[in-house]
Order: C-alpha cells, then sequence, then structure tokens
C-alpha cells in the first residue's frame, strides 16, 4: 500500500492548501466549522450523494474530526457570510493503475444550490491538480440520479466514460450503478488554450 502522506511533496501527492476563488475559499477544515458541517450534512438530501444524514451534532463532531485527520478534504466557505457551505474531497484513483489520478467528490448545502458555488470550486480545484499537482487524470462518480452533480461536471469539462453496474454501495447498504465521468490534463489545457 501507498504511503500517501509520504507521497504529498512528490508529483501526484496532495497538499492542502488555501485556495480562493471570486466567492468563496477553498480551505482546511477546523473545528469550529462543525455547526456549518451539521447544518450541510443533517439534510436528508445528501443522500443523493451517497452520505448518511447526519442526526445530531455528535455524529457531525466524529465526521469533522476523520476531515481534519485525513487531510483530503476541502471546506468551501462563503467569503461575504465566513460560513461553510459544502466540501471538496480528493483522493487517490485506485481503479487506474497508476499513481497520478485522483478522485473527487463534493457536496453542497442545498441552501446554496443554483448559484454556482461548486462549479466554481471544482474548476479550482481542477486547475490546482493539474496546474500545481501535475496529475494527469481526475475521476468522479455519481448515482444515475444525481442530475446536480452530472451538471456539476459536465461544466467542468468532465466526460461520459462509462457505469458501472452495481459498482456504488450507500452507507446503509444499498447498491447502485456508479456514473464514471473523467478528465484528461491534456484536455483541460486544450480547452484552457480555446
Amino acid at each position: 500500500s501507498i504511503d500517501w502522506k509520504f507521497c504529498a511533496n512528490h508529483r501526484g501527492g496532495l497538499q492542502m492548501k488555501a485556495i480562493e476563488t471570486e466567492r468563496l475559499f477553498l480551505r482546511e477544515w477546523q473545528k469550529n466549522d462543525v455547526r456549518d458541517l451539521f447544518d450541510i450534512m443533517k439534510n436528508p438530501s445528501v443522500i443523493n450523494g451517497g452520505w448518511k444524514p447526519h442526526s445530531s451534532i455528535n455524529t457531525s463532531i466524529g465526521i469533522l474530526n476523520e476531515y481534519i485527520e485525513s487531510n483530503e478534504r476541502w471546506a468551501v466557505e462563503l467569503k461575504d457570510a465566513g460560513k461553510v457551505i459544502g466540501s471538496i474531497r480528493v483522493y487517490p484513483d485506485n481503479n487506474r493503475g497508476k499513481v497520478f489520478a485522483k478522485t473527487i467528490n463534493y457536496v453542497l448545502s442545498e441552501d446554496y444550490l443554483g448559484n454556482g458555488y461548486m462549479t466554481e470550486s471544482v474548476k479550482r480545484i481542477i486547475e490546482y491538480l493539474f496546474e500545481e499537482l501535475d496529475i494527469d487524470l481526475i475521476s468522479a462518480f455519481h448515482y444515475p440520479d444525481n442530475d446536480k452533480s452530472k451538471k456539476v461536471l459536465e461544466r467542468c469539462g468532465f466526460r461520459y466514460e462509462t457505469t458501472i453496474e452495481q459498482g456504488s454501495a450507500r452507507y446503509d447498504g444499498q447498491v447502485f450503478d456508479a456514473v464514471c465521468y473523467s478528465i484528461l490534463k491534456s484536455d483541460y489545457f486544450q480547452n484552457k488554450s480555446l
């Protein structure tokens, strides 16, 4: 097994750093973000992304500690409000057989849908992964009925690859097809030059 913390300073290793967009800060999670995390994750709609809704603030405390320790998730903070409204996770894509591929997933508070915040965040993370960390490919998966996630991926330049039948098990044991999208570094730079 690869020691990803060791790889942090090598090509393809994830280096968490604060990233800014026009309206957002993408930064490490902090202990005082627990109320915002609970506000995001208590909503039953998070099940559409495969997450178990949080039933109490104590659940969010435990999950937040995991986020902080894993060092692979950005908190998406709305600049004007100083409030965390979502999360983006980047982790190794072990399906590719290459070290320099990453998978991305994300969640956004239902209260902030329809404003382009997640598209803005994902575009900036893609830029960071390709231009600063020299990643070769980024993949993402969603459930077949998660049209909002599909639209974010398409707006960010991802292309449909395949649907893996019975490819994802949700927290409650239900199994769903996994719709796979990806974007290559070469395609990213080609589209950027247009």
